[in-house]
């Protein structure tokens, strides 16, 4: 595997976008089974290099090749050559440096901008911060702590009234009751 050393995410100019997650082998020539949190889940296979972490220590590595095999897509990593070799980067995250991704349309987010943003209900009451996101298949929803934990469908221009990547706000019109 190609190394250019362990680094923090505080190392790095941008923050990691995790994009995936290392969850199982594949035969015996090294190749991954990888969970990917793109669209199309394949779209994960678009960059070559790859942070692979755990803890916030990232190591830089190359994407050899890959494909959708079913459901699910595979990958070799250059310098992975076994199953032993590939075993060791089980639970690794899948990450990419910001900068290396487009920029999204306007109106439309990556997820990784969204999480830890502060939620504001329309009337000013601070509802809590976004943990994360998830895709229930009509929309995606956001889940925020706070409180108490609350589940806001992320529909823009009914629910969700504003995003302020700038301010780091959510304004909704959600009611929490």
């Amino acid at each position: 595997m190609q190394r250019a050393g362990k680094y923090s995410v505080t190392d790095v100019l941008t923050q990691p976008v995790i994009l995936g997650r290392i969850v199982g082998l594949f035969g015996v020539r090294g190749w991954l089974k990888v969970y990917s949190y793109t669209e199309p889940r394949e779209a994960v296979l678009d960059y070559e290099d790859w942070l692979l972490g755990r803890d916030g220590d990232w190591q830089r590595v190359e994407l050899a090749e890959g494909k959708r095999h079913g459901k699910a897509v595979i990958a070799r990593l250059e310098g992975i050559a076994d199953r032993d070799a590939a075993a060791e980067l089980l639970g690794s995250d899948i990450a990419v440096d910001r900068d290396a991704l487009p920029e999204p349309e306007d109106g439309h987010y990556y997820w990784a901008d969204l999480e830890g943003l502060t939620v504001v209900h329309k009337d000013g009451t601070e509802l809590g911060k976004v943990a994360y996101l998830m895709a229930t298949g009509a929309n995606d929803v956001l889940v925020v702590d706070g409180p108490a934990e609350r589940l806001i469908p992320f529909v823009p221009g009914t629910v969700i009234l504003g995003v302020d990547l700038a301010v780091g706000v959510i304004q909704v019109d959600w009611e929490w009751d």
